[in-house]
């Protein structure tokens, strides 16, 4: 059987087969787990540019603060996550932000106060750059200092500008001159056009 011509097809077909109904079976039996985990890393996400702390890292702590604290309202034909106070008035909104970085698309979200006039907080939710160099978008130092940053004086959409340019209210990364370049790029393009739509302009 062995030496036949048709044993090692035969070998591949069972082999191949069987590796697949192991993939799909893992592929099924995880994906509530990993639908669950996405769900409780975003929510995380958004809590940080509101700079809201659960009570603790548990994930039903985190999921109780998410719907205390966040909800959702219609915006150009897409649900925009807000902060509410008590009263359900908006706090403030989470507006996405997307470009190109070095290596691939970078996406999260800027915190925005419900009167436009500060950043709360910026996170991101995906990114492809070097670890080491623009990476370095995802590490607190960065994320921090977008917390608080007035921006009622900017012009011309120059929200984010990077020290020491005048006005300068942000460090870049040392090293990731195109990742800080790209960052500062579309989270002012996204702001300017948030702020723009909101008023009806």
């Amino acid at each position: 059987m062995k030496k036949s011509f048709s044993f090692p097809i035969i070998f591949m077909v069972i082999l191949t087969a069987f590796f697949t109904f192991i993939l799909a079976f893992l592929n099924y039996s995880t994906a509530d787990k990993i639908s669950f985990n996405k769900e409780l890393e975003l929510n995380k996400k958004l809590l940080y540019i509101f700079d809201i702390t659960p009570s603790s890292g548990e994930p039903d702590e985190i999921s109780q603060a998410f719907m205390d604290n966040i909800g959702s309202i219609p915006f150009d034909d897409e649900p925009l996550y807000v902060h509410h106070g008590e009263n359900e008035e908006v706090l403030g909104y989470a507006v996405p932000i997307n470009g190109s970085g070095l290596w691939g698309s970078i996406e999260g979200f800027v915190g925005i106060s419900s009167d436009y006039s500060t950043i709360l907080g910026l996170d991101f939710t995906s990114h492809s750059e070097t670890p080491g160099l623009g990476g370095r978008i995802s590490e607190e130092w960065f994320r921090e200092q977008f917390r608080g940053i007035d921006i009622t004086a900017a012009k011309n959409g120059e929200y984010i500008i990077y020290k020491p340019a005048s006005g300068g209210n942000v460090d870049a990364i040392a090293g990731a001159t195109l990742t800080s370049k790209s960052v500062s790029n579309f989270v002012n393009d996204d702001i300017y056009n948030f702020i723009r739509l909101r008023k009806g302009e």
